[in-house]
């Protein structure tokens, strides 16, 4: 079957040429011009590269980002996205891993790109004058549309393949649990280069035919005032950018046209999230994926069905199996790991046959995450495998002593570690900031934790800094917080 998906935009462009599909700072571009300006981008891209090569997109949340990534889906090449702060090294491990023939990069990240030819939209030449082209390349539906480098938390980054048809499905399915529509505006501060921000942002807006107001990073009164600027009704955003919203002060601002979270990346702490359903007047729904899965495998229901803490249940198409190490299912209500089959799993790691092996058997992704399901079928994320603690023999999920932290009035943010230790294993660590104006006793903070949580299960040490680690899309970075132990 052929397919492209670069339909999206073709298709709200026809149904509604003269609305905003988006806004970046004083700048507002309609969907007939989006498409113009992919066919510009499409023929442009050709005459550096041929169908089915790799385009790297070293871009931060920008107009030319939707351009090229819209481009280089017309044109049937393969978009590689790519974090633009990323220095030389990282940058030629993706360039020379994908196979990309060239790297569209603004002045930001140009310098950092060696050995192949750079196109920089910061120069108003860089794709020269080309014969736009009019309709999308012929591409099969299972053929490769982008590739999701991974994190690089268990070792080098892997570039998860994903296909045309698998990122339709899947933006056309969340979109249906957001409710959305064309009515609807969404922030767009997740960054377009990780598959959460392009899939579940960028992709569901074009599908829907509603409007990205695009901001190029998290900062929370750029991210106030784009709110109440643009009427922004749909937010979605991962639990440290909740977290910062929840403890800001919103002025005289104007949120009233907010009407949906979205949470996903990590889980949201329950404090969080009640504090911010209840500030903001919305409903945040949890989901759940990876970058192999392009971006959501679970997710709650909606506004009415939905469970506190819980991931939800499978998107259509897709069964989620609770399952112990040797694949089989374990009864309702234990934990075992999550493994995902159906039309969201990526096609593979990009020229890296045994890794896709040892991730992908029998047909199920296995995500290296735990959980368990609930009577009523909806899924929870209990942790990593590789942050599970095990302490003499117990297993301890740092998720759930993250919970109490959270809890108590002076601690910002919290993140739950394990320490080798020789008789114990090992040993439970807790690495918290602290509110601004809050006084923290290390030794009342386990003492408050020893009156809610198993004795086995408390914080043996705790450890302030200033702010915790964090990734690009604002993931608490466990590993360095392990590796400083």
């Amino acid at each position: 079957m052929t397919f492209n998906l670069s339909v999206i935009l073709r298709e709200s462009a026809r149904r509604d040429p003269d609305k905003t599909a988006v806004i970046f700072g004083d700048r507002k571009v309609s969907f007939a011009e989006l498409d113009a300006a992919a066919d510009r981008a499409a023929a442009g891209l050709l005459r550096h590269a041929s169908p089915g090569d790799r385009v790297a997109l070293m871009l931060p949340n920008r107009v030319e980002f939707l351009e090229c990534y819209f481009g280089i889906l017309k044109a049937g090449l393969v978009a590689v996205p790519m974090n633009p702060l990323l220095k030389a090294a990282e940058v030629a491990h993706i360039v020379n891993d994908s196979g990309a023939r060239v790297v569209v990069a603004g002045d930001l990240s140009a310098g950092e790109v060696n050995g192949v030819p750079v196109l920089n939209p910061d120069r108003s030449d860089y794709l020269g004058d080309p014969d736009p082209l009019p309709y999308a390349a012929t591409t099969n539906a299972d053929d490769t549309a982008v590739i999701i480098y991974t994190s690089g938390t268990t070792g080098r980054p892997k570039g998860a393949e994903l296909t045309h048809f698998q990122l339709y499905l899947n933006c056309s399915l969340s979109g249906e649990r957001f409710d959305s529509g064309p009515d609807d505006v969404a922030l767009a501060v997740l960054p377009f280069f990780h598959v959460y921000g392009l899939s579940s942002v960028v992709n569901v807006a074009i599908r829907k035919g509603g409007t990205i107001v695009a901001v190029p990073r998290f900062d929370v009164e750029l991210v106030l005032d784009a709110l109440h600027d643009h009427r922004v009704s749909i937010l979605a955003g991962v639990p440290t950018m909740y977290h910062a919203l929840l403890n800001a002060d919103t002025g005289d601002r104007d949120l009233s046209a907010l009407r949906l979270g979205s949470c996903g990346g990590a889980s949201m702490p329950e404090a969080v999230l009640k504090g911010v359903e209840e500030k903001f007047g919305i409903t945040v729904l949890e989901g759940y994926g990876l970058s192999e899965t392009g971006s959501t495998a679970t997710m709650n229901p909606g506004v009415d069905d939905r469970r506190i803490l819980s991931i939800g249940r499978p998107i259509w198409g897709v069964d989620v199996r609770v399952a112990a190490s040797d694949g089989a299912e374990v009864p309702t209500g234990e934990v075992g790991e999550l493994l995902v089959r159906g039309h969201v799993v990526m096609k593979g790691y990009h020229g890296n046959p045994e890794a896709t092996a040892e991730t992908i058997r029998d047909g199920w992704l296995h995500t290296g995450d735990l959980g368990y399901r609930d009577p009523d079928g909806f899924l929870y994320v209990v942790d990593r495998i590789k942050d599970l603690i095990i302490r003499g023999g117990f297993n301890v999920y740092p998720r759930e002593v993250e919970e109490v932290l959270y809890g108590h009035p002076a601690v910002a943010e919290a993140a739950v570690v394990g320490r080798p230790d020789e008789r114990l294993g090992e040993e439970i660590v807790a690495v918290v900031s602290v509110r601004p104006g809050a006084d923290l006793d290390p030794a009342e903070l386990i003492a408050y934790c020893r009156t809610r949580l198993a004795d086995y299960k408390c914080p043996r040490e705790v450890r302030v800094l200033d702010t915790l680690p964090k990734s690009a899309t604002g993931k608490l970075l466990k590993r360095e917080l392990r590796a400083s132990l």
